[in-house]
């Protein structure tokens, strides 16, 4: 877990990444929000970026759950308001620690959450793995995330693909094990707590099912929602060319959740 401090902090943002990346690849993110007034606290989840244990590999979704909410814990040490950020893995991650356990936060920011897949394995093969989770599940296969289908951004691209931390494998186990979050997320709609949420979705997204998205938001019974399709942007929107218009959103969301004395335009 790493800590990023303003100078004259009007709140905290708890972000958490997808699958197969690391909190590095946020060197962008983390230093507007550090620049707009908010401290950042972001770590590698198990199995990912720096972290010692096996690459690609979970036991229990539950790890990702148990990391992240020991992450807004030390964001409540601050005593200000707290924003949990999460994208893609990450805002399952997110999802499903508030369905959990509910947190004292002033609000939610979802990006290109992952409550379905567009690629998803041929019904033999899914089969195979649920078998392999029994038998094998730390056998790790190629994770089909191409960088490519992830941005359009070419900069990001080229620096992914020189990236030593970047998770191209992953086992049966963490496959069997998202599945399941994603239909635990979507059976548990009713759990999650009544807080103000933002989700942007990429247009066109190759990764995530944004109908799945659609449809897990619609359902979600929270008084103060908001959706954002962001047209023609793949997956990761927060490293797309024109980002800057995305996290202008996810900002001017957290400032109008801020107590009114903390918050000047």
């Amino acid at each position: 877990m790493w800590k990023w401090k303003a100078e004259n902090p009007k709140g905290v943002v708890v972000a958490v990444h997808g699958a197969a990346e690391h909190h590095r690849r946020y060197r962008w993110l983390i230093e507007m929000w550090r620049c707009s007034g908010y401290h950042i606290i972001m770590g590698d989840l198990p199995g990912q970026g720096t972290t010692t244990r096996q690459r690609g590999h979970i036991d229990s979704f539950d790890e990702y759950i148990k990391e992240v909410n020991g992450w807004i814990e030390e964001a409540g040490r601050y005593e200000l308001p707290v924003f949990l950020l999460g994208h893609s893995m990450g805002g399952l991650i997110v999802i499903r620690s508030l369905q959990e356990k509910h947190h004292n936060l002033s609000g939610v920011i979802l990006s290109s959450p992952c409550l379905g897949i567009v690629h998803k394995p041929n019904p033999a093969l899914d089969i195979l793995s649920r078998g392999l989770n029994v038998l094998a599940p730390s056998l790790r296969l190629d994770s089909g995330l191409s960088i490519d289908i992830a941005t359009r951004n070419k900069a990001i691209r080229d620096e992914d693909e020189n990236d030593s931390l970047y998770v191209r494998k992953v086992s049966v186990r963490w496959y069997r094990e998202l599945i399941k979050a994603m239909e635990e997320a979507h059976a548990k709609i009713n759990d999650f707590p009544d807080l103000p949420v933002l989700l942007m979705q990429g247009g066109d997204d190759k990764i995530v099912d944004k109908s799945a998205v659609r449809t897990w938001f619609n359902k979600l019974g929270v008084l103060e929602k908001s959706y954002k399709e962001w047209k023609g942007f793949y997956h990761e929107i927060f490293n797309e060319p024109d980002r800057e218009q995305v996290f202008k959103m996810a900002k001017h969301f957290a400032d109008g959740h801020l107590p009114e004395s903390e918050w000047s335009e």
